[in-house]
């Protein structure tokens, strides 16, 4: 009996799942630049930016919600995808563990916050004190009680500016692990060593 042989169809359907699966893969995914200059993931939340819908869908998962600012130009926002997140640790981490909306410093999108309040992005991260790329926000777990908190209240903590890999992937299990509950997170890092 004459054992199959590879067909030209065969080896071009197992080339596309191979290709579909390191696409899919932790670590391998790229960073890429959008249309307004700012680097988006893959696995970058696509949303119609309602945040009280956005952050019940990300609990919903089992996951943490935060808003990634960036802008066109920005060296730390690209040193951020291009050194940080290629890192397959820290990567595979912050999209097992969180859902990522990215902002654009300077954008005009209309952004729904807690309150209901409808703003362009620009307007919406001066309300939250947004000053510098790359900072994130991160936010509770449920909407309960944000509405009537003034903006900056709303998050549990803050990654102003980019911090150096270990550290920056420690900032993610502090809020994954609701360390904002007991220390401010210089004091909860120092705890970890």
């Amino acid at each position: 009996m004459r054992s199959p042989s590879l067909t030209r169809r065969h080896a071009i359907a197992a080339l596309g799942c191979g290709l579909l699966a390191m696409r899919a893969a932790p670590g391998l995914a790229k960073a890429r630049l959008s249309e307004d200059g700012i680097y988006q993931m893959d696995w970058y939340l696509e949303s119609f930016l309602d945040l009280a819908d956005d952050l019940a869908a990300t609990t919903a998962k089992g996951k943490r919600f935060a808003i990634l600012w960036g802008l066109k130009g920005c060296p730390a926002c690209k040193r951020m995808h291009e050194v940080h997140m290629m890192d397959p640790a820290i990567e595979t981490y912050i999209r097992d563990n969180f859902e990522i909306l990215h902002l654009n410093h300077i954008g005009a999108r209309e952004v729904t916050d807690f309150d209901g309040r409808k703003r362009g992005e620009k307007a919406f991260g001066e309300a939250y004190g947004i000053r510098f790329t790359p900072t994130i926000q991160f936010f509770p777990e449920s909407v309960d009680g944000l509405a009537a908190k003034a903006p900056q209240a709303r998050e549990v903590a803050r990654m102003p500016g980019l911090l150096e890999p270990p550290e920056f992937l420690a900032m993610f299990r502090y809020v994954r692990t609701k360390g904002y509950e007991r220390a401010p997170f210089p004091d909860w890092l120092k705890q970890q060593t």
